[in-house]
């Protein structure tokens, strides 16, 4: 007789509606279903048709339930009544709020509209928010990107047009050797899993480069493990030998970068250093055909690496030659860099052999036929098949600018960036630095600014400084100390803006920003400039004004509080004119939308953000967010996406506008309809790439062509990488002394030496204010795959996975100090100290010790019980970190970020252990703060339905 089996339904119902749109608990922005059961939300999964994450959902996704019912949530607008920091709150009406925000923002405007400082932390709206504050009138505005990866975008921008993630990819299908530098698992984490699987798949190889041993680089074949603010060295250490051992693309260089261009050599020449122009400003090669001058796009033209060209006494030669010179030198061998960067000679060469064996041992050829940009037409598309990835943690050091710039050139040295099996751009990407606009900063009371904030200099004539010299910006961006610093900041804003340096602000605007706690260095210091008051008894930043959807540390300090919703609440719009969600096949973009309204219960509610800068725009009388008549234009965010167009026919969204002749995608006129069609179309739009125009974009006539009539460019942009990038020349003549525009005298000896037109390694600038001996560790974080920033750590089901966070220590270290795990070690900083728990890891470099980032909470915070693990096991290194550097006797306090864009160096922190008794929780502690919403009950449940 066999046995019973009960009769079990293994997959009930969930839901009676699905509603498809865009996650938000990341930055991959994937495809999600979110499953509703009596108007409620259920279920969350991902969406299979995306082409994100084609159905692939993570921990951080699935738990976006968890987010959108979390305690936290703010539920009306808010006044102080308590001191900052106090969290003592009164809820108020809309309209108060924004009658406030009125009275306070207005008489800025009307009469200096730079001290209002407008700063985005981690949105997904930068075109949106940026507009309306270009229409304010203020020049200080950016996002959170100067203390994440600006770095990495800089650097591509101006080498390549284009740098990892949103702007490219790897070749996924074809790549037979992918290398990781400094990637962790919260950037674009589906997209590379998925990719990842491919390559294993496929028997590819996976080389990953970290001094921490987690995530990506554990199942990585090789790994290796090099010292923090080293990686440049290595790299050039690999391109020293590829050049060495003639391992190099020379008919990709010759085409398609600027290897071949002539550059000015004589020292005593105002242009020395630069590129020899034509009358049309071209820059000038020499044909091979007919050993002749001529422009770099001339049709049929072949240009020469080895050519020279005198005139006038002045000796010109191609950049190749100047790469030659620099990089074949031995200092650059793998013998002279492998103490420093932790990496025996003999692995650098046998990773260097690795690369070149791959890239032209075994390339990829496809039979594809394709015309160029000077109307050869080649019978094929052949690529080498290596692909690189890096984010963060090559990015924030303060030499990650000419580390990222020293990995790009690598790629095109091999000759696979946009081939077959290398790296891929993303649409609207490529673009050259030409193609984007330059920084603006001018202002005049009552009046828009007079061009977007952020940009990309080509010379010190772009710097945003005032008639005197003075910065523009309260972040001092676009300014002699940073002169390339595209996205602002961010780390520098309430820094300044206490200091009074270079001028004092009236209201501090965050959207999003934590900047009390794990958005800031100097944490505590922070938060003590926030509450610092005058002679008079006052605050010295006057007002602030804060909107997030949670009681996050930084809210406490607000003065007037704006709420948001949550992600499932709002419309936005993932947007080609902002961070658009495409692939190297196609370009796309994607909304979000409430696929549930706002329900907060007896309190006057939440709004959308971009919704609630409509009105207040309108309120405002900005010229954007007015009709002629002075009535509001915008009545919310889905009609700003819906109608605004930024020139005629290019408007949020690219897809489903109205042509001549009906429905249309790229350019065309505003349609009633488009949002109800990309929700049919579940929340996306692709825009796909015809075969022959899929590689070679920058240089690809088919792909131009195509991307004109997208409105990527307003008519074809065929460029040259530029592996020579000119601009930093320019500021490098400047510190010499040469140019109408000059210098501070004691920022040119740094800017002559860290601005170099080539790719250069110099070691952290923090190695020249602190003592290596003293502090001999080197401490990093790194995000954890199931969180993001500070929302994560908030969350009820994320929480058991990352309720606490140790300090991990190398095993030297564990015995040196006879540590066992849950022991607690003292961190000592030039700066502060922490004690925290610690714990043992084997695959580490050996003098660095990590830990995961903003799990640690500030008690009181985010509706989380004052003893809850995150306050008491949990804790942040940013304690440890100033946003300036320490005093080296030079009267001046240098900041503590990259001298070229600005980036915050968070990686660049060096330490010191002591082994300590238990002190109980985790030190610093500081007192919990009070919240305007009620602690979490212990346990959270709720029902869905019957």
């Amino acid at each position: 007789m066999g046995l019973s089996q009960p009769d079990l339904d293994t997959s009930p119902p969930v839901s009676d509606e699905v509603r498809k749109t865009t996650c938000y608990m990341c930055a991959c922005r994937c495809g999600i279903n979110v499953h509703l059961k009596d108007g409620k939300v259920a279920y969350i999964e991902g969406n299979r048709d995306h082409p994100v994450n084609k159905g692939v959902l993570c921990a951080k996704g699935s738990a976006g339930i968890m987010q959108h019912n979390a305690p936290a949530r703010l539920r009306a607008p808010l006044r102080r009544v308590g001191p900052r920091g106090s969290g003592e709150f009164e809820e108020i009406s809309w309209d108060e709020a924004l009658q406030t925000a009125v009275d306070w923002l207005q008489p800025i405007r009307d009469t200096a509209p730079e001290k209002l400082a407008f700063f985005t932390g981690r949105d997904q709206s930068q075109s949106f928010t940026s507009f309306w504050a270009q229409n304010f009138g203020t020049p200080n505005y950016a996002a959170h990107g100067g203390f994440c990866s600006v770095n990495m975008a800089t650097a591509g921008i101006y080498t390549m047009g284009g740098a990892f993630w949103e702007f490219g990819q790897p070749d996924w299908e074809h790549t037979k050797l992918f290398m990781l530098f400094g990637v962790a698992e919260d950037h674009d984490s589906n997209p590379i899993k998925m990719g990842l699987g491919r390559l294993k798949e496929r028997g590819a190889k996976v080389i990953g480069v970290n001094p921490i041993r987690s995530g990506y680089n554990a199942i990585a074949d090789d790994w290796v493990g090099i010292t923090p603010g080293t990686d440049g060295l290595f790299i050039l250490a690999l391109v020293h030998e590829l050049l060495r051992a003639g391992k190099i693309d020379l008919d990709y260089l010759a085409r398609y970068t600027n290897a071949p261009v002539l550059v000015n050599l004589d020292p005593k020449s105002p242009e020395h250093g630069l590129f020899l122009r034509d009358e049309d400003g071209k820059p000038q090669v020499i044909d091979r055909a007919t050993g002749k001058l001529a422009a770099f796009d001339k049709p049929r033209v072949r240009p020469d690496l080895a050519g020279k060209y005198r005139h006038a006494g002045v000796t010109h030669r191609p950049v190749m030659h100047l790469m030659a010179e620099r990089y074949l030198d031995g200092k650059y061998s793998p013998e002279a860099v492998e103490t420093r960067c932790g990496i025996p000679a003999a692995r650098i060469r046998r990773i260097a052999a690795e690369l070149a064996e791959v890239a032209f041992g075994d390339p990829i050829v496809l039979d594809r036929e394709w015309t160029d940009f000077r109307g050869e037409t080649h019978t094929q598309m052949i690529g080498r098949p290596v692909s690189f990835h890096a984010m963060r943690g090559v990015s924030a050091h303060s030499n990650g600018f000419q580390t990222c710039r020293a990995l790009h050139m690598l790629q095109i040295l091999l000759g696979s960036v946009e081939t077959p099996g290398g790296f891929r751009f993303k649409p609207p990407y490529p673009r050259p630095v030409e193609a984007h606009p330059t920084p603006h900063s001018y202002t005049k009371p009552g009046s828009p600014l007079n061009g977007p904030h952020l940009g990309f200099p080509r010379g010190p004539e772009h710097l945003a400084l005032r008639e005197d010299g003075t910065p523009a910006r309260i972040d001092k961006a676009f300014t002699w100390e940073n002169p390339l610093s595209a996205h602002g900041l961010m780390h520098m804003v309430i820094s300044n803006a206490h200091a009074g340096d270079p001028y004092k602000i009236e209201t501090l605007f965050l959207y999003m920003a934590n900047m009390a706690w794990n958005s800031s260095m100097n944490t505590r210091g922070v938060m003590e400039m926030l509450t610092d008051t005058d002679e008079n008894g006052d605050y010295v930043i006057p007002r602030i004004i804060c909107s997030d959807a949670y009681s996050s540390e930084m809210v406490a300090y607000a003065d007037l509080i704006l709420p948001d919703t949550t992600y499932l609440e709002r419309h936005d719009c993932i947007s080609l004119l902002d961070r658009p969600i495409s692939e190297p096949d196609a370009a796309a973009d994607a909304i979000r939308w409430p696929v549930v309204p706002p329900d907060r219960p007896g309190h006057a509610g939440v709004r959308g953000f971009q919704s609630v800068l409509c009105d207040l725009g309108a309120r405002l009388k900005l010229p954007g967010f007015t009709k002629a008549d002075g009535s509001q234009k915008y009545a919310d965010y889905a009609d700003y996406i819906t109608h605004h167009q930024r020139k005629p026919g290019l408007g949020p969204l690219a897809g489903f506008r109205l042509g001549p002749k009906g429905l249309t995608d790229g350019k065309g006129d505003p349609n009633e309809a488009q949002l109800d069609s990309y929700i049919a179309n579940g929340g996306f739009r692709q825009f796909h790439i015809a075969p022959e125009a899929a590689y070679f974009k920058p240089w690809n006539a088919a792909y131009q062509d195509w991307a004109v009539s997208m409105g990527f460019y307003d008519s074809p942009q065929p460029y040259l990488f530029q592996l020579y990038v000119e601009p930093l020349r320019k500021f490098q003549l400047a510190a010499e002394g040469k140019g109408d525009r000059q210098p501070p005298e004691h920022l040119r000896g740094r800017m002559k030496a860290t601005m170099d037109p080539l790719p250069i390694w110099y070691p952290p600038l923090s190695d020249g204010h602190e003592d290596p001996v003293e502090f001999p560790i080197h401490a990093l974080t790194q995000r954890p795959m199931a969180m993001y920033h500070s929302w994560g750590s908030q969350n009820a089901w994320l929480r058991q996975i990352h309720g606490r966070n140790p300090l991990y220590l190398p095993t030297y270290w564990m015995e040196k100090l006879k540590l066992r795990d849950g022991d607690w070690v003292r961190v000592i900083s030039s700066h502060g100290s922490i004690t925290v728990p610690c714990a043992h890891m084997a695959a580490l470099n050996p003098n660095t010790v990590w830990t995961w980032n903003a799990i640690g909470k500030r008690k009181g915070a985010w509706a989380l019980d004052k003893d809850a693990p995150e306050a008491t096991r949990g804790f942040l290194l940013n304690h440890l970190i100033h946003e300036l550097l320490p005093p080296k006797g030079d009267g001046l306090r240098w900041a503590n970020s990259d001298p070229i864009t600005g980036q915050a160096a968070w990686f660049d922190l060096r330490v010191r252990l002591e082994k300590s008794a238990d002190p109980g929780e985790s030190l610093p502690v500081f007192h919990a703060q009070g919240s305007p919403v009620p602690p979490a009950p212990g346990t959270l449940r709720w029902t869905v339905g019957s």
